[in-house]
């Protein structure tokens, strides 16, 4: 997952960074700060990860946990209890950032019943990524069937940090994941830049087709048909830690919180064959070398985050477009596990215009997901809470 680091961060500035990719004067939006209230009071969950819905009709929530469980609850404020729509803790390697990562539900679901899992497990000792697809129960919707487990495809993880982790379907219908370069430190072994690797990357996959075994490669994926020279599945590249990725539901713009290194974080809009740098660079500066790096060809973060100002692993969130906060509509919501900030980034075409602060002490920022309605959570690790924005 993310390097969960505890940490005393009173006393930094408020950080705003704006217009391409340098960092500008702090600010706080006061026209779009928001409360940060709790969702479920009721609800407790366990180092929470990932959340999402269905998109079935029914409006009910699933929430991930890290060690290796999924629950399952109606989306209502007044809800008392979850229950566990699936446990796979018997397969999952859990501790650190390895563990149950990221989950995504087929477009078709209420029809097909599939859905899909990041997660790290072991095999002979030896940890890896497997994408596994499951379907629910035939008897009970609020259950997932264990048995229906189908590995897609799976791939080493040389050490148990830089995992990625996300999984998300676009408007295309293919299966979008995201995965990090692999871990230690510096990417020591350059997967981000290597185009053959799994590691490093934003993955595009074709679960509807078989032809590479329970998966095919979609057609205009960049290195489709080059399968001596580079890896097929490969959709964008570059990448040190994309933790968490998301669609605009309205532009279906992919956009990509990039954890950093040591000194900066980004914020990435994510478009097929694009390489986003690393290990060359952190966000915009040289990294590995550390001077003429070599920027041709390399695509810039929508926004830099300089660790200097409070954010030493950030979030990637999603694109507002719910009704609750309708100041926050079209931007670009997203937090930082370490500061506890909330952010929301205002874009045009494609470029910065004005990022500001909306809450200060939220906690630590695991994950962010949407209900039915594009109304925003936001998860707690440590508190178990599931958290929801509301107008101040």
């Amino acid at each position: 997952m993310k390097r969960f680091i505890q940490s005393s961060l009173a006393g930094f500035a408020l950080l705003v960074t704006c217009n391409a990719s340098r960092p500008h004067e702090p600010r706080q939006d006061t026209a779009a700060a928001v409360k940060v209230v709790e969702a479920f009071p009721r609800l407790h969950f366990n180092n929470p990860v990932d959340l999402t819905h269905a998109n079935d009709g029914t409006d009910r929530l699933f929430v991930l946990e890290h060690e290796g469980t999924i629950r399952v609850f109606e989306n209502a404020a007044t809800t008392g209890a979850s229950k566990e729509f699936l446990n796979i803790k018997k397969l999952v390697s859990y501790g650190g950032e390895a563990g149950l990562l990221g989950i995504a539900f087929h477009p078709d679901y209420k029809r097909n019943g599939y859905f899909f899992l990041n997660y790290t497990t072991k095999v002979s000792g030896k940890l890896e990524t497997a994408i596994v697809r499951y379907q629910v129960s035939g008897k009970d919707p609020n259950r997932a069937d264990p048995a229906t487990a189908t590995v897609l495809f799976t791939f080493d993880q040389p050490y148990d940090n830089h995992n990625g982790g996300a999984v998300k379907f676009g408007k295309d219908g293919y299966l979008y994941i995201s995965t990090g370069d692999g871990g230690s430190w510096g990417d020591p072994s350059n997967n981000g830049q290597n185009k053959s690797a799994w590691l490093g990357k934003i993955l595009r996959v074709d679960v509807n087709s078989k032809t590479k075994g329970n998966y095919g490669i979609p057609a205009d994926n960049p290195f489709a048909g080059n399968k001596e020279e580079f890896r097929e599945e490969v959709y964008a590249y570059g990448l040190r830690n994309p933790w968490r990725i998301s669609f605009d539901e309205t532009t279906n713009t992919l956009w990509a919180g990039d954890v950093g290194q040591n000194k900066r974080e980004e914020i990435d809009i994510i478009v097929k064959g694009g390489n986003y740098g690393w290990r060359l660079k952190e966000s915009v500066d040289c990294y590995n070398p550390k001077s003429d790096c070599g920027t041709e060809g390399l695509i810039d973060p929508v926004l830099d985050l300089p660790q200097a100002n409070g954010e030493h692993s950030i979030t990637g969130g999603y694109v507002y477009r719910g009704k609750a906060v309708p100041a926050l509509e079209g931007k670009y919501v997203f937090g930082d596990y370490v500061s506890g900030r909330l952010f929301a980034l205002e874009t045009r075409d494609g470029k910065a215009i004005q990022n500001s602060v909306i809450a200060e002490g939220v906690g630590q920022i695991s994950a962010f997901g949407t209900d039915q309605s594009n109304e925003l959570y936001i998860c707690n690790y440590t508190t178990g809470k599931i958290m929801k924005l509301a107008r101040p």
